[in-house]
């Protein structure tokens, strides 16, 4: 079997080039002596996949994506095109899934990652609130939170539609949520989810530092991740998730980890901090990541604010989670084409 190449969306107003944003790896990847082909990442969301992998050859064999977030729909339309030119993504279609969205991945993290429940809706149909109050007794009915969707938060509008300061009211709740349900719009992944926040420990300080959400992410977690989002650059893991990051200056100490058939291959900074350095325990996580059972994925994980341990804040596929600049990304991409 050839050794896998990897697929990079191609640069909108270049299709004979990988995208600005990736165009770095895309020379670390030709460097190590890999092959690499061009996608066009538009045509995909459009829901013409098979026009944006025209440009992939024919029976060109195992393939790894590495760009911008995909829905899980549109990935598994993407899978189903490049199959029928006979090549195939080494990460499934329910593979993606369950490492890009939170309800896919956080049974076995259960325990390892901030308490979260989870409502789906429809695109921008906000949650009712008798859905709510039910959601808010799953997580003991008081305390603060954090809402996102399935991928990603709106870290940015922190108290206008990210933290809720304390579930008990309602009322807050629900202006949160509705909010957050509006300026999602469209890119709203699969429904609404309130985590319980957490304290991390800070960049700069010892001790505890009220730190919140992150992404899609990511984007980010989500990421992706996470620019955050479905829409938007390389989102990966920690977007979105409790108690990463409050916006600011206020940043928590947060490592992302690249795993690659269950073992890390790359440690690194989160891409929101690309500065810090951090050197978390994976004693506990190794067995959770080989337990979800996906082949190419990223942990992002954040100190207790009260010293008491590493908290995985975010579960991301690794195809879609954005690499922070200055990285040293050969270990990762020699482990991708030799897989």
């Amino acid at each position: 079997m050839p050794a896998p190449a990897l697929l990079f969306p191609a640069d909108p107003l270049n299709p004979h080039r990988p995208d600005p944003h990736f165009a770095w790896e895309a020379r670390v990847l030709r460097g190590l002596g890999g092959e690499l082909y061009l996608v066009d990442h538009d045509a995909l969301l459009a829901g013409n996949a098979e026009e944006a992998v025209r440009q992939v050859p024919r029976d060109c064999g195992p393939l790894w994506y590495r760009g911008w977030m995909v829905p899980s729909a549109d990935y598994a339309a993407f899978a189903r095109a490049l199959a029928g030119r006979g090549a195939h993504l080494l990460t499934s279609a329910a593979g993606y899934a369950s490492a890009h969205e939170l309800p896919g991945w956080y049974s076995v993290f259960e325990g390892a990652t901030p308490p979260s429940v989870w409502i789906p809706v429809r695109t921008a149909a906000r949650p009712e609130p008798a859905e709510l109050a039910a959601a808010v007794e799953r997580l003991g009915g008081r305390g603060p939170a954090i809402v996102k969707d399935y991928v990603k938060s709106r870290k940015h509008e922190w108290h206008e539609a990210c933290y809720v300061p304390d579930m008990a009211d309602l009322a807050a709740v629900g202006r949160v949520v509705a909010r957050f349900v509006e300026l999602q719009g469209e890119y709203l992944t699969g429904g609404v989810v309130l985590r319980r926040y957490e304290e991390f420990r800070r960049a700069g300080g010892a001790g505890s530092g009220r730190n919140g959400s992150g992404g899609n992410e990511s984007g980010g977690n989500g990421d992706g991740g996470n620019g955050d989002g479905p829409d938007e650059p390389g989102e990966g893991a920690s977007d979105g998730a409790s108690g990463a990051r409050r916006g600011g200056d206020e940043r928590a100490v947060e490592a992302r980890v690249w795993w690659l058939d269950g073992e890390p291959v790359l440690v690194g900074p989160h891409p929101d901090t690309p500065g810090q350095s951090a050197e978390p325990d994976l004693t506990d996580v190794r067995p959770l990541v080989r337990a979800l059972g996906c082949r190419f994925v990223t942990t992002d994980l954040a100190s207790r604010a009260d010293g008491s341990g590493w908290r995985v804040v975010e579960v991301g596929d690794g195809q879609v989670s954005d690499l922070p600049r200055g990285i040293d990304a050969s270990a990762l991409l020699t482990s991708l084409i030799a897989a």
